[in-house]
């Protein structure tokens, strides 16, 4: 039975993988390969885990406009990933120029054949040679023009959904604005940014004094972001000392009562004996009993440190700012 579509079917439908050991069946495989590829994410991942399928099972299970659509995604995100790859600015070219040391030196010229199109480094606009660059608008929350054409025709539409581009590769992306999560990943570039500032982020920015919030539609005002940091800076002693307060005992007392209900459980309990299963039990919790306090002394002695490290350094440093 193929686990995507739940239907029996012989055993030659099901293609072997060489990235891993999960089958499907030829029919599920090919439309999903094929929504994958028309929405751009490269590199493809198996179905079921997240091991990347290999280029052998790929190039076998895709049509060849599927797979030259593929190749043409995979290099387009390798190039983007390269922070001296500029695309020609030129209408219906989308060639990359690879440039570096360029910035005394900006002008760029297009290198495909017919187009020949001169930029700039910097701006990646035509080439300006009467004066600065111009100042780039800022990464623009609204959609094309035929966007903003639906915008205006479907108003409640509009509002259940908003468009923003990648601040790595100005791909546009949309997301049903409803307060879900804040944390995107562009199918395209790969960049992970937030949605609320449009900055490319790592896993603590939600966790930072920014004011954006992993669930939230829109990030705290600056009133709202500082009287939480000072709450923060005030209330750090008493938390810190409350959340020890309560796991250092849940902690201590907790790890023998889990093992002492967990050992021993399942088949194991079923071949010993009565004998037997006390004396697992009471070893388990002995040994429990001996490893809790260093577990306690070692999740408070590092976890403390690091909420007060955070708190009086990221957060104070923020304030000052």
């Amino acid at each position: 039975e193929c686990p995507l579509c739940l239907l029996a079917q012989p055993p030659e439908a099901f293609p072997s993988l060489a990235s891993c050991e999960h089958r499907s069946c030829r029919g599920c495989l090919e439309q999903y390969l094929r929504l994958a590829v028309s929405e751009s994410r490269v590199p493809l991942a198996c179905p079921h885990c997240p091991a990347v399928l290999q280029p052998t099972d790929l190039q076998q299970l895709l049509e060849p406009a599927l797979w030259d659509k593929y190749e043409e995604f995979l290099l387009r995100r390798l190039l983007l990933a390269d922070p001296g790859t500029r695309w020609c600015p030129a209408p219906g070219c989308s060639y990359a120029v690879i440039a570096y040391g360029c910035a005394e030196c900006p002008r760029l010229t297009c290198a495909r054949e017919g187009c020949g199109t001169d930029f700039c480094y910097h701006c990646r606009q035509p080439w300006h040679p009467e004066g600065p660059c111009a100042p780039l608008p800022p990464a623009p929350s609204l959609a094309t023009p035929m966007a903003r054409l639906a915008q205006q025709e479907h108003p409640a539409h509009a509002e259940s959904e908003d468009i923003k581009v990648c601040p790595r590769c100005s791909a546009f992306i949309m997301k049903i604005n409803d307060g879900s999560c804040n944390r995107m990943s562009c199918t395209v570039c790969g960049c992970l940014f937030c949605w609320l500032c449009l900055q490319e982020i790592s896993d603590v920015h939600f966790l930072s004094p920014s004011g954006c919030t992993f669930w939230g539609k829109r990030p705290w005002s600056r009133s709202r972001r500082i009287l939480w940091q000072l709450g923060m800076v005030v209330g750090a002693p008493m938390v810190i000392s409350l959340v020890a307060g309560i796991a250092v005992p849940v902690i201590t007392i907790g790890i023998p009562i889990y093992m002492g209900r967990k050992v021993p459980r399942g088949t194991l309990a079923s071949l010993l004996s009565g004998c037997q299963q006390c004396l697992s039990v009471s070893s388990s919790v002995l040994l429990s009993l001996l490893m809790s306090p260093i577990i306690t002394a070692v999740t408070v002695g590092v976890g403390v440190p690091l909420m007060l490290t955070y708190i009086y350094g990221v957060v104070v440093l923020s304030l000052c700012r």
